[in-house]
């Protein structure tokens, strides 16, 4: 039988093992009759039929034309079997030959093979019953039912054997087709986890140049300045250096913001409640702003939905911290039977949502609430202050994530 290419289902190997047991009966078969018979040549001659028959189980022809010379060739093979050598159980070999040709062939082609199968089939028992080649002598009175018994058997051996094979490389096809998707996924993941980190890489790059190089530029700046005035004006420099002091605590402030935003769990054990608690006392302790925290949860959510949770309002917060100029912020977080809102506003000055589609804070943000099957909304305008409002539908999180019922 050809080796099917690539994979091989378990099915196809235990077909191939049955065309192996149905030659080696064959041969065993041919051996019995040729020592009852006292005929020696035939089982030279069907002896090396059944060698070569083998043998072309082991050829795998790609092309179309090279598959219809295959299966001429083990037609031919067989029909020679039978009328030149006798051969005791050509059913088996019509058989086999079925096996093949249905990994083979394929659509009308397989079945066409198999139709000629049991045409061939036909022929040959029609021949050894008129000439009386077979095993043992059949009563003329019996011929008939013999004859139709005969072809009923092997009819729905072969279409059994047809529709098992169908099955068997349909499977294989399934198996090949998810091992393909597999790769694929697998691919997309890698590209989608190498895009993340060539944003997040972006993101931090820029944040460093926004805030501790322009520290740095002011604290060369200032401390210049400082020196020059420490001997006529003491006291300006004094102030020079307060400031530098003040300067140097938002910089740090922002480098553990930065630190903080780069930790894979930003939760570190700690509830929801109290991240969020821990991140308002960083934003007054460096704004001077206590934002208001309407906590309305009610019971406890799933780790990747608190993280998803916890970075927006982190960015949210980040984000008023360096742009809005704000002086009031609110948080709130409303939990029901079906839904989640968050919702963070403030009275800054806003902006126009339609130049700030690019942001690597409000496209992360968006991503990371899709990717819970979350809707968010932002509703800003100059000089309008901005409320960012993220809904997630508890129900159907719960329904994908809880095992299915016994």
């Amino acid at each position: 039988m050809s080796s099917p290419p690539q994979s091989r289902s378990s099915l196809l190997r235990l077909l191939m093992i049955l065309e192996w047991v149905l030659l080696g009966i064959a041969a065993i078969a041919q051996i019995l009759v040729t020592l009852i018979n006292g005929m020696p040549m035939l089982l030279i001659v069907n002896g090396l039929g059944l060698g070569i028959f083998a043998v072309l189980g082991r050829i795998t022809p790609r092309r179309k034309l090279a598959k219809l010379i295959y299966t001429l060739v083990e037609f031919g093979l067989i029909f020679g079997l039978v009328f030149f050598g006798n051969i005791a159980l050509p059913g088996v070999l019509f058989i086999a030959l079925v096996i093949r040709n249905c990994v083979l062939w394929e659509g009308y082609n397989r079945v066409g093979v198999t139709g000629l199968a049991f045409l061939g089939y036909l022929v040959a028992q029609t021949y050894r019953l008129r000439h009386q080649i077979l095993p043992s002598r059949i009563p003329l009175d019996q011929v008939g039912a013999f004859w139709v018994g005969s072809f009923l058997i092997f009819g729905l051996v072969i279409l059994f054997l047809h529709l098992l094979v169908d099955a068997a490389l349909k499977e294989r096809q399934g198996q090949e087709q998810l091992t393909a998707a597999n790769a694929r996924l697998r691919q997309y993941a890698l590209q989608v986890e190498e895009l993340a980190t060539a944003q997040e890489r972006n993101r931090i790059a820029r944040d460093l140049h926004d805030s501790l190089g322009h520290s740095l530029t002011v604290f060369g700046i200032h401390l210049e300045a400082a020196l020059r005035l420490l001997r006529s004006h003491p006291a300006e420099a004094e102030a020079l250096l307060f400031e530098i002091k003040q300067l140097n605590d938002t910089t740090l402030q922002e480098v553990r913001q930065s630190i903080t935003t780069l930790r894979s769990d930003p939760l570190q054990a700690r509830s929801l409640s109290v991240a969020i608690a821990d991140l308002i006392t960083e934003f007054q302790r460096s704004t001077g702003i206590l934002p208001t925290f309407d906590n309305q949860l009610q019971s406890p959510l799933s780790h990747d939905l608190e993280v998803t949770i916890y970075r927006i309002v982190q960015e949210s917060l980040t984000n008023i911290r360096k742009y809005a100029a704000a002086t009031v912020v609110n948080i709130a977080i409303i939990q029901s039977a079906t839904d989640l809102q968050i919702t963070i506003a403030d009275n800054g000055k806003g902006f126009d949502l339609s130049q700030n589609t690019t942001g690597f804070g409000l496209q992360g943000m968006r991503e990371r609430t899709l990717a819970l099957m979350g809707h968010l909304e932002i509703f800003t305008a100059p000089h309008q202050g901005c409320r960012i409002t993220v809904m997630f539908p508890l129900l159907k999180r719960m329904d994908y994530d809880s095992p299915p019922a016994c």
